[in-house]
């Protein structure tokens, strides 16, 4: 009996050590969303041991990509009949900028000395920074702001650097489609347009990370 409760004792203080396992990553690499080409996506991930194979946490990261919306250039030639009008492709000249916000969970699966492999998903809100070009002064820059609900899931590979340190390789599919209306007055026309601009944020990325324990 006495053997069970010094059992007892060891498994809750080594649960509680889990407990007060962090780790902080750093990730760089590329997303393919379906609004733009691929680009540069970095980010970082802090998480906290639930035990030995599960962990949670909150992730923030940063997209920027600048591009002509085609699919605002066919509604702006469907608009003022000026198609294929270099003049539309300015206007449709959009600058982004994606910050996605999620609380995540980690699942992790030992494989061999030094390698383990993890399947992870989070889920959380999205902001999209939207720098447009005006629509009658094309030069001109405006600016909005979108919101949408994201969810994320992958599978990635650790390999042990050191004691305190894991390399990490990770494939993620993410999903989110911000969206945001405004109104085309074009006197030249004589008619008004009421735009609902979604920008497709869903998509793949491949990041490769430092993950840090502390």
């Amino acid at each position: 009996m006495k053997n069970k409760y010094i059992l007892f004792f060891v498994l809750i203080f080594s649960t509680s050590l889990f407990a007060q396992y962090k780790t902080s990553t750093i990730k760089i690499g590329n997303f393919k969303p379906g609004a733009t080409d691929i680009g540069f996506m970095i980010g970082y991930e802090s998480g906290r041991a639930i035990d030995r194979h599960f962990d949670i946490g909150w992730s923030v990261d940063w997209f920027h990509k600048s591009y002509i919306d085609q699919a605002l250039v066919t509604e702006f030639d469907n608009y003022n009949g000026y198609f294929n009008s270099s003049l539309n492709e300015l206007r449709a000249t959009t600058n982004l900028h994606s910050i996605p916000v999620l609380f995540n969970m980690t699942a992790k699966f030992p494989m061999m000395p030094r390698f383990s492999s993890y399947v992870t998903g989070g889920i959380g809100a999205e902001a999209l920074f939207i720098f447009f070009r005006n629509y009658e002064n094309p030069n001109e820059d405006e600016f909005d702001l979108a919101f949408d609900f994201n969810w994320r899931i992958g599978v990635g590979i650790a390999y042990q650097l050191g004691r305190y340190s894991d390399i990490v390789f990770e494939v993620n599919y993410h999903e989110a489609t911000p969206s945001w209306t405004y109104e085309l007055n074009d006197p030249r026309v004589g008619r008004t347009k009421i735009l609902e601009r979604q920008f497709d944020m869903s998509g793949l990325m491949a990041r490769v990370g430092f993950k840090f324990f502390y």
